[in-house]
């Protein structure tokens, strides 16, 4: 992994924010669906969060996948740690779980 520029790269987006996520378009224009939808999560829970749109470039909506060994995009880092996609996102939203994971990893939340 070391070797490869690009994941040095992600890596410094990753540890540089500490909640990230690697998405198809942007907060304000998502490019699909389940971006869209752990944008309004993490908005809802108004935590802060970096972002990167994996559709500017190829090598990065690949490295990405590669990166986390995860297929699909979006993908959620918090404190360096990978949390998951859409689906997993949502499911920890739904029970209330994501929230708590949030405030265990210090990362501040809305009341």
């Amino acid at each position: 992994m070391s070797d490869n520029p690009a994941f040095a790269d992600i890596k410094t987006k990753i540890d540089a924010n500490p909640v990230m996520l690697f998405m198809k378009g942007t907060p304000q224009f998502p490019q699909c669906g389940f971006s869209a939808a752990v944008v309004q999560m993490l908005d809802y829970l108004g935590v802060d969060y970096g972002t990167e749109n994996v559709l500017a470039s190829d090598e990065l909506r690949q490295n990405i996948k590669d990166f986390s060994n995860w297929p699909t995009v979006p993908q959620l880092y918090v404190k360096g740690e990978f949390v998951g996609g859409s689906d997993i996102v949502r499911e920890m939203f739904e029970n209330g779980e994501l929230r708590t994971f949030f405030e265990n990893k210090g990362v501040p939340v809305a009341a």
